[in-house]
């Protein structure tokens, strides 16, 4: 593992870091915030996963989670949304390929020998994460943007038991009846639509539901609802009565300045569920 930078960042540090990955086989980069209190031990951990045409850098400059983050004692994670290199393959569209790897395990070429974000983010980058900082990973929680509401919400109903709580602002919640969704499944996992359904939020609120509490925040003057379709998976909370909270914003869009408004409180809520026992 190579160190890109460290900042101090409200009494901790910010700081990015590069490896070579063996899921996605090319070199990765990530962010991670360590509050002061992990000097004295192991601390809690907050993963954001960001949304299309990002990189680990849009959320760890632009969210304002290290100050919450601070305050609560929180480490927090900001990994990459695809491979990177020029080996990796890409498209045209900013909407599939690097920058766009939808936080699945792609079985299809050409993406399937680089396009392992599944098992990235749930198991290759955990474990790098433990071995390297002192971090409790007996306590996590995961949260997310568009693409990476997505993947939260997905990673989080698919391993029962890892996070203690899920957040997401904006996410793509029904992506087998979307075109941010159909496109990418089909492109990465193929025609055979029964191979999509673990990473769809809302048939799995509907077949599993959350072993724990959910915050959802979507603005209602989002440019991407119709994509996003919020209502699909609203109706699954209710249907099921998760244990959730579905906000709608007045007149928030789908941009950084809407995440950062309510970056406390998903901070705030995930803190609640990390220090509940």
């Amino acid at each position: 593992m190579k160190t890109i930078s460290e900042n101090t960042s409200f009494q901790g540090i910010q700081g990015v870091y590069a490896h070579t990955s063996t899921s996605c086989k090319c070199d990765m980069t990530f962010g991670l915030f360590l509050p002061e209190e992990a000097k004295q031990g192991p601390v809690p951990l907050l993963w954001f996963l960001s949304g299309l045409t990002c990189t680990h850098e849009n959320a760890m400059t632009k969210a304002g989670a290290q100050a919450w983050a601070a305050e609560h004692g929180i480490a927090v994670v900001f990994p990459d949304t695809s491979p990177r290199g020029q080996d990796v393959p890409d498209d045209d569209a900013y909407d599939l390929g690097k920058g766009a790897g939808f936080y699945i395990n792609a079985t299809q070429g050409p993406w399937q020998t680089h396009f392992q974000m599944w098992d990235y983010i749930a198991d290759e980058l955990p474990a790098l994460l433990s071995e390297n900082f002192a971090l409790d990973m007996s306590r996590q929680a995961i949260c997310g943007h568009s693409m990476g509401g997505h993947g939260a919400l997905t990673l989080a109903m698919n391993l029962p038991g890892r996070f203690t709580s899920v957040s997401a602002f904006a996410p793509i919640a029904n992506p087998t009846n979307s075109d941010w969704g159909r496109k990418q499944l089909s492109a990465y996992l193929g025609t055979d639509e029964e191979t999509w359904g673990k990473h769809d939020a809302t048939l799995l609120m509907a077949e599993n539901g959350f072993d724990g509490p959910i915050l959802i925040d979507q603005g209602t003057n989002d440019q991407f609802l119709g994509l996003l379709k919020p209502e699909a998976l609203a109706g699954a909370l209710a249907k099921r009565r998760q244990n959730g909270i579905f906000r709608m914003q007045p007149g928030y869009d789908h941009s950084y300045f809407f995440i950062s408004t309510f970056m406390e409180d998903h901070v705030a809520f995930h803190a609640d569920a990390l220090y509940a026992d």
